[in-house]
């Protein structure tokens, strides 16, 4: 696999697995997006008791969708638990037990305007700053799973919730990707099966993993790389802006007694992810880092500031909101959620957990001019040629920085795919565990 799947090749993928096992898989259409887009969902099996898979909530992190039909495939052909079966993944993967259900892109109107992100991080020499000039991330409000917490309901995340409700799931997996780091899961409660396995799939595929990540600091951490989601009144463990989190679509299957799993994997990886050793000076390290996201925030805004007046309204552009939105207060939320950190001396920060917030401190300020340079290379305006030389210029700086700073290596995609597939496999028998025991 030298590229991630266009949404266009998931679905005729999809179709072509209903052609090939009418009798086992369905191809449905369970909503439609802001821009008419439809959401679509396959289903293979007949059991009934259902797996909620969801991929590309996020349109820039593609590879839920190949673990999606990389699942799907296995699943129909009777190969679900093939690799390192126990006896858990053997009973959620028997399809007259179980039926394995995979949206195959949440947010499509995002993934169209990604579009570009599958060819920009294809092949081994594929970079960073390929990958920031072609992605697409929507602000808070528009993204499907988050919207909800600041009470935005968008027709793709009452898509899932509808669904949600229909098969009242005993798993759902969100499929996420990291542009850089190690790899984690998020879980809505403990599934204490899932972390042995989780780490030798992770070992095996050469992915470190991620001992404490920005938005799950202090949440409860059973084993490394599993963090449990807390209770809706402990919100002084969330992370900034987060605090309305039992509103999102991950907190609906608990309503059924069923568990989400938020499963990341890292695009690229540095060997600081999996580090528990404490940092030697965490309050400079967390002030330099304060300090990095608002320089960085306020060089591509000043940049934003002289290209207001070619680019559309933001109204009109779902870049130019997310533009304005970054703008308006996030780089200051990142570096102020992080100045109680500093003085808190009854959680020490591993080199690890500064690791984790070195990517936060470094992405935003890189999403933000991979937006604008899209925007300045695609109005209808004439652009004076000082603003594209730089942001052209940030990118290329801070993208060779963040590699060089971090140590990043790149993860081939199908060792993206084959751990993310095997931590799914394990948390549908963890889970069905659970609500069997």
């Amino acid at each position: 696999m030298h590229r991630y799947p266009t949404v266009a090749e998931v679905t005729d993928s999809a179709r072509r697995l209903v052609s090939r096992f009418p009798g086992t898989c369905r191809l449905r259409r369970i909503g439609t997006s802001r821009g008419g887009r439809p959401i679509q969902m396959l289903s293979v099996g007949h059991g009934p008791r259902h797996v909620l898979v969801v991929a590309r909530p996020h349109p820039d992190e593609p590879v839920g969708a190949a673990t999606a039909m990389a699942l799907a495939e296995r699943m129909a052909r009777g190969e679900g638990g093939a690799s390192r079966a126990t006896d858990l993944t053997t009973v959620a993967t028997n399809l007259t037990t179980v039926t394995w259900n995979f949206v195959l892109c949440l947010d499509p109107d995002g993934a169209a305007l990604s579009q570009g992100i599958e060819e920009a991080t294809a092949g081994a020499d594929h970079t960073l700053e390929g990958y920031y000039r072609a992605a697409y991330r929507p602000m808070a409000a528009e993204q499907p799973e988050w919207a909800p917490i600041v009470s935005r309901q968008l027709p793709e995340s009452q898509a899932l919730f509808d669904v949600i409700d229909e098969l009242r799931p005993f798993l759902q997996c969100s499929l996420h990707s990291v542009e850089a780091g190690g790899t984690w899961v998020q879980l809505t409660r403990d599934l204490p099966e899932l972390a042995a396995p989780f780490h030798t799939s992770a070992a095996d595929n050469g992915i470190p993993v991620q001992h404490g990540t920005f938005d799950a600091l202090y949440w409860e951490n059973p084993a490394p790389g599993i963090f449990i989601l807390p209770p809706p009144d402990l919100t002084d463990r969330l992370a900034a802006g987060s605090e309305n989190i039992a509103l999102s679509t991950w907190c609906a299957p608990p309503r059924y007694g069923g568990t989400t799993a938020i499963i990341e994997v890292p695009l690229w990886t540095t060997d600081m992810a999996d580090d528990p050793t404490p940092h030697p000076d965490p309050t400079a390290a967390l002030r330099a880092l304060s300090a990095l996201v608002l320089d960085g925030g306020r060089q591509v805004t000043a940049i934003l500031d002289k290209a207001r007046a070619f680019l559309p309204e933001p109204q009109d552009s779902p870049r130019g909101r997310v533009l304005e939105w970054m703008a308006d207060g996030l780089y200051d939320l990142v570096a102020e959620s992080w100045q109680p950190l500093a003085t808190d001396a009854s959680h020490p920060l591993t080199t690890a957990q500064i690791c984790a917030l070195d990517i936060v401190a470094r992405r935003q300020p890189l999403r933000a001019a991979g937006l604008l340079h899209h925007l300045l290379n695609t109005t209808p305006a004439p652009t004076p040629p000082t603003l594209h030389h730089d942001v052209n210029e940030l990118l290329t700086t801070w993208s060779t920085d963040f590699k060089s700073s971090l140590r990043l290596s790149r993860v081939p995609i199908h060792h993206q795919v084959g751990h993310q597939s095997r931590t799914v496999l394990t948390a549908a028998g963890a889970a069905l565990n659970v609500v069997t025991a």
